[in-house]
């Protein structure tokens, strides 16, 4: 049984299991769990793999602490800035539409950063639009806008599912082996469901109107004529620290 009070132990355990901040999920477990049994069992199950954020049952996303269930996507780090630009973007009373939602995450922080504003979230996973709504979010079930009015709309984000399919092997194992696969397989390209997103937003956006969506590599360029065709321009992208692309935004013409 883990010893609560022999932190270097857990952090030790931790980094064997090959987490890649293992001091900080240390803290996070030994202050989450109740009593050295459970913090045991904690323990073990995130040296399988399982998500931390499953375990603890929430991760901290800009700043506040986001209710995840098992089985939901856990939000990025890299999605913060995402967040943080769309909430920047819409306007006191305006409306937003945060699709492929997940736990309300993105939709949590423009609520939060433009309280007066109207905000929902849209999923196509019934355990997802449930999370979302713990988190307090107006989530619904929906295959992306196609529920939604048209032209009722100032924002509309998403992480969409944006990795190719043959890429999926690269990613983490413990990420292949627990996260929903719905979340992360873009289809061949990455952009299957990127470009229905760039379709569905066109129609639900007023004129003026900012889509914002997480992307990666060059997948800025190969979105551009699908922006294009659906009356989207000044588009903006932003990179994370090393350079690479987290991020599009685009204004509906």
């Amino acid at each position: 049984m883990a010893d609560r009070g022999s932190t270097d132990r857990v952090v030790e355990r931790l980094a064997a299991a090959g987490c890649i901040a293992p001091e900080e999920e240390a803290r996070e477990l030994r202050a989450g769990a109740p009593d050295d049994r459970t913090l045991e069992e904690w323990l073990r199950r995130r040296e399988h793999g399982e998500p931390l954020a499953w375990i603890t049952g929430a991760t901290t996303f800009c700043g506040r602490r986001i209710h995840v269930d098992p089985g939901v996507y856990v939000p990025r780090l890299q999605s913060e800035e995402l967040a943080r630009r769309a909430a920047a973007f819409l306007p006191d009373g305006g409306r937003a539409v945060d699709l492929c939602t997940g736990c309300g995450a993105i939709a949590v922080t423009m609520s939060s950063e433009r309280p007066s504003a109207a905000v929902i979230g849209v999923d196509v996973d019934p355990l997802a639009v449930a999370n979302a709504r713990r988190n307090g979010v107006d989530a619904v079930r929906a295959d992306l806008g196609d529920a939604l009015p048209p032209n009722a709309f100032d924002v509309v984000t998403c992480v969409a599912p944006y990795v190719p399919t043959a890429a999926l092997r690269l990613l983490p194992s413990d990420v292949i082996r627990y996260e929903p696969s719905l979340a992360l397989d873009g289809g061949a390209d990455g952009l299957v469901v990127l470009r229905r997103i760039v379709v569905s937003a066109a129609r639900v956006l007023r004129p003026g109107g900012g889509l914002l969506v997480e992307v990666g590599g060059s997948q800025d360029d190969e979105l551009s004529s699908a922006l294009g065709d659906s009356g989207f321009g000044n588009v903006e992208t932003w990179a994370d620290e090393a350079g690479d692309l987290r991020g599009l935004a685009a204004r509906l013409v």
